[in-house]
């Protein structure tokens, strides 16, 4: 009866012994066991990388409407702010001299053109006493002299007319300059604008080229900015770059021109970019802050490695490149950061297959099995 309670309690004991050393696998099992590791491919790509640049943005015209006759000012239309088309008039000059002397070159023209038809109706009247003269030219009553009297007066009509002739000239040159006058009485505004400035009020006598108000076109906007002359080579017209305003939202913008001069004491050069808003930005001034993210340099093939790929063994970059199942250790030398990769300069090829996951528990020579295909 007691052999038959304590055999199977016997028999118990000796499975729950045996147990751990049955599930355990043996340290050269454990050895031989391929790691699993995240892999990725060293790949050869255009580097383009940016650096961002305050800019401004500038008016491709601005600048002073000026009087271009003088005069008291007997009218100004305009208010700061207010926008104006091109041709609308700004400020109205007092007129009535120029009236009046617009008027007297009417007069002087018509004066002379009636001179110059005098002067035509008596070359016809000299021109008609001579072909008298010459048809008697076979009767007892010819007489030479008269004949050479009838000719010379002819001459003397016909230059008659061309004095004439350069008197209307003048005259209506003179009108033409005096319709100029009266038609610049007027002052317009030479291209579509706004309004930023006032420079003289109703009252005041202006002379020619004096100010009568400042001008930005803020409908023709262009982004200058002062680019190192490092960055200068991937500057080419033409060239895409982005901007912001100082919001969210990236706008595209071109290079126009590379202001062929440098500041020698910051090292930059002057640069133009046309800006593409897509029509959908409203409210912009001259010289609002713009931030560019230009090329950091010319656009050139590189190596690049994934960030996760390196470790730093004593002093050392290295990476585990998988090569036909096995991770081993390669020595790299590198390059500038490009947002998640690494430049290689030295150690690498496009194709390698090296280790992005796991590569801190690996040991030179360790088999390993990749989670997934290289560039899936």
């Amino acid at each position: 009866m007691r052999f038959r309670i304590y055999r199977p309690l016997s028999a118990l004991v000796l499975l729950l012994f045996l147990a751990p050393a049955l599930s355990v696998p043996s340290l050269a099992q454990k050895k031989d066991q391929a790691a699993m590791v995240g892999i990725d491919l060293v790949r050869s790509e255009p580097l383009s990388q940016t650096v961002p640049v305050i800019g401004r943005l500038v008016a491709r015209q601005a600048g002073v409407v000026a009087a271009r006759i003088k005069g008291p000012v007997a009218e100004l239309r305009v208010n700061v702010g207010d926008h104006v088309n091109k041709g609308d008039i700004i400020a109205v000059l007092v007129k009535d001299y120029l009236q009046w002397e617009h008027r007297l070159r009417q007069a002087e023209v018509s004066q002379a053109e009636a001179k110059l038809k005098t002067a035509k109706a008596q070359v016809i009247l000299k021109t008609q006493e001579m072909d008298r003269f010459k048809g008697l030219s076979k009767s007892a009553a010819f007489s030479q002299a008269r004949l050479d009297d009838a000719s010379q007066e002819v001459v003397k009509a016909k230059s008659v007319v061309g004095e004439s002739e350069a008197a209307l000239l003048q005259s209506q040159a003179n009108q033409k300059l005096a319709e100029i006058s009266l038609y610049n009485a007027d002052i317009r505004a030479p291209y579509p604008a706004v309004v930023s400035q006032r420079l003289t009020e109703v009252g005041a006598y202006l002379n020619v080229g004096q100010p009568v108000v400042f001008l930005i076109d803020d409908q023709n906007l262009e982004i200058e900015a002062d680019v190192p002359a490092k960055r200068i080579p991937g500057l080419i017209p033409g060239t895409k770059v982005s901007f912001s305003l100082g919001t969210q939202d990236t706008f595209t913008a071109k290079v126009r021109a590379v202001v062929p001069e440098e500041n020698p004491l910051t090292r930059t050069r002057a640069v133009r970019f046309i800006p593409d808003f897509n029509g959908g930005i409203k409210n912009l001034a001259s010289n609002q802050s713009v931030t560019l993210l230009l090329p950091a340099g010319e656009i050139r093939d590189v190596v690049t490695v994934h960030k996760d790929a390196i470790l730093n063994r004593k002093g050392q970059n290295i990476v585990f490149i998988v090569e036909d199942g096995t991770a081993n250790i390669r020595p790299v030398q590198l390059g500038e950061a490009a947002g998640t990769r690494f430049v290689v300069e030295r150690g690498l090829k496009p194709g390698d297959v090296v280790v992005i996951r796991g590569n801190e528990r690996l040991r030179p020579g360790q088999k390993v099995s990749p989670k997934k295909k290289p560039g899936t």
